[in-house]
This record gives C-alpha cells, structure tokens and sequence, in this order.
C-alpha cells in the first residue's frame, strides 16, 4: 500500500471519518464449487463492478515456463466458448462502462464498472471465460497473443530507457529456482517455447472457481445478485485443488554490484534489500519508512539531494511486500553527469541517521495522516484499481477475510518512532542488498562504489 499526501484542508474534511472505525458491509458465501463471493451494497451511484481475482501469478509458475500468467489475461479477452472474439469489450465500452485486468506475481485480477442494468451480461461474460474458455484457445489465438507479449516486454523492457532494471534486480535479489526471480511479464525465451498444451495445463491448474473470488459491489439489491451469481457461476465446473504457497525465507549473503550502460541522459541508482511480505510483522513499519525517506518534498532524502545539494532529479523508496517475500527499495535519478558514488554515500548517510536517532514526532505524524487520507480517498471509488471491491477481494485472497479494513488502518496507526528505527537497523543498516548503477553509455566512470 503505497499512499499520498492530500492537502490540510482535505485531512481536516476527512477527519471525522479517520477517528471513526470503518463500517464496510459486505456479505461473502461459498459457492459448491469453490467461488468465494463478496457482495457490498452501495447505492451512491447508479453502477456496479464485478471484481474477479484469481489466485494465480507469476510466482506459481515454474522456471524454463514463465509468463503464462501474463499471457492468460490478454488470452482472457479474446473470446470463449459463447464470446466471440471482440464481444466482451463490445458488450462493456457499449454500456458506457469500463473494464481492466492486471497480473501480479500472485494474484490475476479482472474489473468492470457499468450501469447497474448491464450486470448480469456482465456476469455472463465473466462466467464463460472462467468455465468455457479453454476449447476456445487455439493455436492461432495463442500464437497472436504470444506475439502482442513479446512485443510489450520489447517496448516496455528491452527497447525503454532504464527498462531491464528490475529485470537485472529480481535476478540478483532471488536465486533461480524462487518465485519473483522472474518478472510478471515472463522471458522471451520461455513464451516462444510454450506450447498450446503447456498454456492450456496451466489454464487448468489455477484458473477454477475454486481458486478465485469475485466482488461484486454497487447498486445492487443482494438476494437478486445472489440469484444470478448461482445461475451464471453456479454451473462451472471445479478445477483441481491448489494448495496455497507459504512465505519463504532467503537471505542475501553478501551485497551485490551491477553496472549497466544504457542509452540514457541521466545516471540512476537503484538499492534493494530483502524485506518482509505483505501484511506480515514490520511491512507497515518498513512502509512509512519509506514515506519518511521519499513522500513530498519535506521528506529525508527528497529535501536533501533535490531540493538542498540538487544533485537529484528525483527519488524514492518504497516497501513491495509480495505475498510469499519482500524487498525494500530506493531509487535515486542523478542530475546530469553526476556521480552515483555521491548519491549512494547520501543515501546511506541518511540511512545511518535514521538507525541513530529516531525521526521525529512531526514526521512520522505527517506520514500516518496521509496514510489515512489515502485510505479514506480509494474507498470513495466501488470500482477499478484500489476500490472498495478491489480491496475486499485483495484481503480476501491474501489474509481469508474481506473486512480486514480497520485491521490494515490499525497496523499504521500503531507504529511508534522506535519501531521505524529498528526496522531501518533490521533490514538496511550495514545489510546486504543489491546496487545497481545504470549510466548512460561511454560513462562507466558514473557508476557507484566504494
């Protein structure tokens, strides 16, 4: 949960909300084969939003067969058993309505946002291609959405400027054999290779009702929702049992060094240590650190290389915490020509400071307010990215429970001064990480070092 800072006049309008405990109703039921489904009533508006997350990211996949994850949420929308190819966006953009999907290391997600007449032509759309999308996958459709992936991971990796970056991180961060080794996206090796039958296997294995859960939030009256979940969902077969993956836990040995030359007008530094995952004991506490480090301009490292020593174009620091692990981050743009050795001595300088002495009252209250804000701000949208529907059906995947509202709230609202600096001596301080300097080409001499 990576939050923003609204204005004072927007903290003090949403402050009475803050203070009170958050009310999201909801009703959740088990289908008989195995579809979890959440059901939120809110009459503000008249639309509604089917929210569909499968348990399934680039973390299930094997090494030799990644991407395949990826891959199913374009193949997703190319037509199902009684879809034809087009139909679904179709059916969606022609309602005025809006739909979306995204695919994570460990989740597969699905969205739309229409008028609450068009829900049930939704519900058909979605129930087809989660029961009856399989006979539809040929080769021809596989091999054009093979291409469409190849040619986003070119334009989005291998042809954008500083664009291998995670790549080369993920690579020296996790070894070979665990997952988030390798990115969503997957390698141009391992989706040339995959076969019609490999592609399809794995359709199987992940993507049955009872390895998904679906939200359906908006104007809705619930006993009518109910009735025409069962009818559209209630007939689709269940797929194999998927145990659920358990965190794992790797250590970095030693700090690793990368340099890249890069077509680039700007020298960047990139450090990543490991972390902790999501939810888990010291993710919200490594959270607003990395608020405390980079979030506005009065933030530690924001102050200190853009707007005093200006030798930064930007930077910032964030806590990724995956399902199954997590990693910290710090990202740092040089100005022009600048040494990346400066900038990483600054860098752990701060750092140091922070392990030192505790930040100050004002900081870390600044940080919790804008968390707050931001919290209240997503729940105002019941569809799309970071809704309400969104964020029931992450909770629900991730830690059994939709209503886990209050419980994310309650973990910030907790974190002390100490806290943030003992986890800066727990995770950064002196601690193994990987550093990666990519400067632009014939310039070597701009990359980071002792």
């Amino acid at each position: 949960m990576k939050l923003f800072i609204y204005s004072i006049v927007a903290l003090l309008l949403l402050s009475p909300l803050v203070l009170a405990q958050l009310n999201i109703k909801y009703e959740k039921y088990t289908l008989p084969n195995g579809l979890q489904v959440i059901l939120h009533e809110d009459h503000s508006v008249p639309l509604v939003s089917t929210n569909i997350w499968y348990h399934v990211g680039s973390a299930r996949e094997q090494p030799g067969k990644t991407g395949f994850a990826h891959l199913f949420e374009h193949l997703m929308y190319e037509g199902s058993e009684n879809v034809r190819d087009g139909r679904y966006d179709e059916i969606v953009d022609g309602s005025g309505g809006l739909n979306n999907g995204s695919t994570g290391g460990d989740r597969t997600n699905y969205w739309t946002l229409v008028p609450k007449n068009y829900l049930e032509p939704v519900l058909w759309l979605e129930s087809d291609r989660m029961g009856y999308l399989l006979d539809a996958i040929t080769q021809d459709r596989l091999d054009i959405q093979r291409d469409v992936v190849k040619n986003e991971r070119r334009q989005n990796y291998e042809n954008q400027p500083y664009g291998t970056a995670n790549v080369k991180l993920m690579d020296a961060l996790y070894p070979p054999e665990a997952p988030y080794h390798w990115l969503t996206i997957g390698s141009q090796q391992d989706l040339s290779a995959a076969s019609l039958e490999d592609v399809k296997n794995f359709f199987k294995q992940f993507y049955g009702p009872n390895n998904a859960s679906v939200c359906i939030g908006g104007d809705i009256d619930i006993a009518e929702t109910k009735k025409l979940v069962d009818q559209y969902f209630g007939s689709v077969p269940r797929g194999p049992e998927v145990v659920k993956p358990k965190p794992f836990d790797i250590k970095l040995e030693k700090t690793k060094r990368i340099v890249f030359e890069d077509i680039v007008e700007l020298p960047r530094l990139y450090i990543y240590w490991l972390s902790t995952p999501y939810f888990a004991k010291e993710d919200a506490e490594l959270d607003i650190l990395s608020q405390i480090l980079t979030e506005g301009k009065n933030s530690r490292l924001y102050k200190s290389l853009v707007y005093e020593k200006q030798i930064a174009q930007e930077v910032y620091a964030f806590q990724n915490g995956k399902e199954l692990s997590g990693y910290f981050g710090i990202v740092v743009t040089g100005k022009e020509n600048q040494s990346l050795k400066q900038l990483e001595k600054e860098v752990f300088s701060e750092l140091n400071k922070i392990a030192q002495k505790n930040v100050s009252k004002r900081e870390l209250e600044r940080i919790k307010n804008g968390v707050r804000a931001n919290f209240m701000y997503s729940l105002q949208q019941v569809g799309g990215f970071g809704s309400k529907t969104d964020q029931l059906n992450a909770y629900n995947i991730f830690l059994g429970d939709p209503g886990k509202f209050n419980d994310d709230l309650d973990r910030y609202k907790i974190v002390t001064a100490d806290d943030v600096k003992r986890v800066a001596l727990k995770y950064l301080k002196d601690k193994p990480c990987v550093i990666l300097s990519i400067v632009p080409k014939g310039k070597p001499e701009l990359q980071a070092g002792e």
